[in-house]
């Protein structure tokens, strides 16, 4: 038996090790800087997998033994690459297209609970009072913790008008409460817009989707139509990001034609890339060019761009592409700092990896991983200057580090802990825990106001 189980082993050691080396060739165009897989770890996988088919408690099937491997070996690289099974993958390519079930949370994982990233607007999770930033330790009565980040979502998602009870950890809280959630078809409107008052457009973007383009554009034709417009906000403010050729379309509905909106830089000959305000790069599977019928004004009305630490990816790729042309203010506060790539690579079975392949720069060649895009006028949520305190890329495990700024994490940190600091010595009302909950777009919008007060006085010095 345990020959046979050696054998089994040390085939399975083959098959595996074959399966990295055709990646491998596959995947880097000069296969003379390949190495030597190392055989100390081969045979260390091959023990243990002998271990856990003679000795575990309980029978384990191979493939889930192999999805396991799969998955652990992706997953313990960085906090944005995962293994996606079939419904995983399917959910995936669902939700690009603004439509999924489930209870409306952007997650991650930290210490092996599922920890909140940002709920979606007008969602269970959002409703609820779900707060970035805190942890989910239970499912129903099944503990989180070793649960695989997959495992957590699936059993989150489920059909409409299903419940789920949720044990939640949050910070300044003495212990774990519940929130019960029914779940609901998730229908996530890219974008929204509205006069704030005469000759000022407002335009909020949630995601960043595959048709987030083309409804920006409509959005946009209908402010023009209302009237001449004198200043626009761009709200990015709690956009988790999405798809980039869906940034490189907004940004390119604001810059001129063939400017540079960002580059990409990692290992693969495909993962250098210059990424330009022209058709061939926002469009997919579409030919209808969005941005060309759109008014001229467009291109040089003033612009205030809203972004806070919720703000991620994509939304960042935009701001910061429109902060170096200097085409907008940025105005908030610091941006969440996702400055990486993730490439979807499909395999067998319907299954597929999520993998950092590249990292990402503005068109003056700033990276903004772990450090995010800093606002040129910082602007706080609330008059007294308090903001909710974010959970930002430069605090996930295994985060990628900077590397044009060394230092971002170091100098993020400080900043964190220096604000952290002020708002312990602020009176007990104004914690975020007490603090009443923040509405976009509403009359209370404070950095909203603050944009539009701005873009008034830019209009001033522009007529003079």
């Amino acid at each position: 038996m345990r020959s046979k189980l050696h054998q089994l082993g040390l085939v399975f050691t083959g098959l595996f090790a074959g399966v990295l080396i055709s990646l491998n060739f596959s995947a880097n165009a000069d296969r003379n800087t390949l190495g030597p897989l190392p055989v100390e770890e081969m045979r260390n996988l091959t023990d243990v997998f002998n271990a856990i088919k003679q000795s575990y408690v309980e029978p384990v099937d191979d493939k889930k033994l192999l999805t396991s491997a799969i998955s652990g070996m992706i997953s313990g690289l960085d906090p944005h690459s995962t293994y996606l099974d079939a419904e995983a993958y399917k959910d995936l390519q669902v939700g690009t297209q603004g439509e999924f079930g489930g209870l409306g949370i952007e997650v991650g994982s930290e210490d092996g609970y599922v920890k909140v990233v940002s709920p979606i607007e007008d969602s269970p999770a959002f409703r609820a009072g779900i707060k970035a930033g805190d942890l989910i330790i239970k499912l129903d009565d099944t503990q989180v913790k070793g649960m695989s980040l997959n495992d957590a979502v699936k059993r989150m998602r489920g059909k409409p008008k299903s419940s789920i009870v949720l044990t939640i950890s949050r910070k300044g809280e003495p212990k774990p409460f519940t929130v019960t959630l029914v779940r609901e078809v998730i229908k996530v409107q890219s974008v929204k817009s509205k006069l704030v008052e005469p000759g000022y457009g407002y335009v909020r973007i949630a995601q960043f989707q595959e048709q987030t383009g083309a409804s920006l554009a409509q959005h946009l034709e209908r402010l023009v139509k209302q009237g001449e417009l004198k200043g626009l906000v761009l709200d990015l403010r709690n956009d988790p990001g999405g798809l980039l050729n869906s940034a490189v379309g907004v940004s390119a509905a604001f810059l001129p034609a063939k400017t540079l909106v960002v580059s990409t830089d990692g290992r693969a000959d495909d993962a250098k890339r210059k990424y330009l305000a022209i058709p061939e790069d926002y469009l997919r599977g579409s030919r209808d060019d969005y941005i060309k019928t759109l008014p001229p004004i467009l291109k040089t009305v003033p612009m205030v761009v809203l972004v806070n630490g919720g703000s991620a990816s994509a939304s960042e790729i935009v701001a910061g592409a429109l902060q170096d042309y200097k085409r907008a203010v940025v105005m908030g506060t610091q941006s969440f700092g996702k400055g990486s790539v993730q490439t979807i690579m499909p395999l067998n079975g319907n299954a597929a990896i999520k993998l950092t392949t590249a990292r990402y720069f503005t068109p003056n060649g700033r990276s903004i991983q772990a450090k995010g895009i800093v606002p040129d006028i910082v602007v706080e949520e609330s008059p007294n200057g308090g903001s909710r305190e974010r959970l930002r890329e430069a605090d996930l495990d295994r985060h990628l580090m900077n590397d044009r700024d060394p230092e971002a994490r170091e100098s993020v940190g400080r900043k964190d802990a220096t604000a952290r600091g002020k708002d312990k010595d602020k009176a007990k009302d104004e914690s975020d825990e007490n603090r009443p909950a923040f509405e976009i777009a509403s009359k209370d919008d404070y950095q909203l106001a603050q944009a539009v007060n701005l873009l008034k006085g830019l209009q001033i010095l522009q007529n003079k």
